[in-house]
């Protein structure tokens, strides 16, 4: 008989250095397909706080625009006016729960969460109200963005 001295197959312990690289290949694309996932979602809630604080402020600005010229009212971080349709309406801040709220006659709503800077400041023209900037900054996870606006009470305009 004769035997071959070299047999054309795999040794155990090349399939286990196989296995071990193979292993540490699909430990690090997980790794890699994990922190992608984690950047996404915190992509995703930066996305939709800066949405919510921007659909806040065209809010407040498009009814600051139209509001009675008298009876806007402000402090840093409280609002007030009369909206054209006679009804009171109150954008107020609230630093410990860094929310914006929207208080009507019917209650209050929650305009925007993560809020942690709001300030109003008025313009005045003799004792009307000319005009109110807006300053919002949102935060989440670390990462903070600041909408500004101005609303220029256009019954001034008159």
């Amino acid at each position: 008989m004769h035997f071959r001295k070299f047999k054309k197959a795999f040794t155990v312990v090349e399939l286990l250095v196989a296995l071990a690289i193979t292993a540490m290949l699909l430990a690090a694309v997980a790794v890699a397909f994990n922190a992608s996932v984690i950047n996404y979602q915190e992509n995703e809630k930066m996305y939709k706080t800066m949405n919510n604080a921007r659909q806040a402020m065209l809010r407040m600005t498009t009814q600051l625009r139209t509001a009675d010229c008298n009876s806007v009212s402000t402090t840093s971080t409280e609002c007030t006016l009369t909206a054209a349709g006679g009804q009171n309406i109150t954008y107020r801040y609230n630093n410990g729960e860094k929310k914006l709220y929207l208080v009507t006659n019917d209650g209050d709503y929650v305009l925007c969460d993560n809020v942690t800077e709001m300030t109003f400041t008025q313009t005045l023209d003799g004792s009307n109200v000319e005009s109110v900037q807006i300053s919002m900054t949102v935060e989440i996870s670390n990462v903070s963005q600041t909408v500004s606006s101005a609303a220029v009470i256009r019954k001034n305009l008159e």
